[in-house]
Order: structure tokens, then sequence, then C-alpha cells
């Protein structure tokens, strides 16, 4: 079946087979592999994009289910963000705080905390950890994932007065 979808701003039209999962259509229609594939029972969350603004395990959703929706993969956070040349405030959070051990759950956390930030700009720790239940981290480098999530918000914080103040 052909799949209508706008994936990371650009609309596409992806042959996938009926029952095929979305993270499928991603990583083979699309060869976007940072969209990762774990335990394909919605139980890990390192397959976790955007659809249509919500954090969704692509495991789970059928690609079907995608067709008209807008996805947004972690290869298009930086566009997300309105930003082509610069990381989104979650990357660059995660790289400042060394949010990452083996990397294989942080597209999943990354996409989790993108969601969580734009519902609740400002969270607190324990907000954090309710926002990402849903994504493992098998290394159970849970801090510094949190830290990396808090140093987000902050730097969306600032960006946002830096606006206000110069009148935009």
């Amino acid at each position: 079946m052909k799949v209508p979808l706008t994936v990371n701003g650009t609309d596409e039209v992806v042959e996938a087979r009926p029952m095929a999962p979305l993270s499928e259509l991603l990583r083979d229609g699309l060869e976007l592999k940072g969209t990762k594939r774990g335990c394909e029972t919605g139980k890990c969350g390192a397959c976790t994009v955007l659809v249509d603004g919500k954090a969704t395990k692509s495991c789970q959703r059928l690609a079907g289910q995608a067709a008209e929706s807008t996805v947004v993969t972690i290869e298009g956070l930086a566009k997300h963000a309105g930003d082509d040349d610069d990381l989104h405030p979650v990357q660059q959070g995660f790289i400042d705080n060394f949010g990452m051990q083996c990397g294989y759950c942080t597209p999943g956390m990354a996409m989790a905390a993108v969601a969580l930030l734009e519902e609740n700009p400002n969270p607190t720790r324990t907000e954090i950890q309710e926002g990402i239940k849903g994504n493992l981290c098998r290394c159970t480098g849970y801090t510094k994932i949190y830290d990396s999530i808090l140093d987000a918000a902050a730097q969306v914080e600032d960006t946002t007065i830096e606006s206000s103040a110069s009148g935009d």
C-alpha cells in the first residue's frame, strides 16, 4: 500500500506492507535509522517518534495508521525546532550532560523529552521521570538523562526570554 505522510517537514508517499509498523516504514522505507527497533512490543520506547505532535511508539502504530500524519524523527528535530543547522535543545542537552551511554535509547528518550517539554516547558525532575517513564535505558543512565532534559528546558526558556527581550 502507498502511505502519504509528512516526515521531518517533507511530504512523502512510501510503499509499505499493510501490517508493517511505522518503525519499519521509517527505517526501511525512508532510511531514517535513528528510529531504533528494540523490543517491538512498545515496552522499551527506543522507537519513539512524534506523530502529530504526540510521542508515539512507532513499533505499535501501523504504517497505514500514520497516513496523512505529520511525523518527526530524531533526524528532523533541528528542523522541528525551526533551525536546520543547530541541534534541538534536547539534543544539545544530551550532549552537554552526557545523557547517553550506549546511545541505543537516546533517540527515543529525546523524542519523549521533546513531547514532554512542548507540553510542560519547565518540568520538575519528578515530572520528567513521569514524562519519559515509557522509555527504558538499559545502561541505567537515568540521572544524566534527567539532567539533560532539565538543561534542555533551561535552554528553551533562555531562548524564549531572549526572543521576548528582542521584540521577536
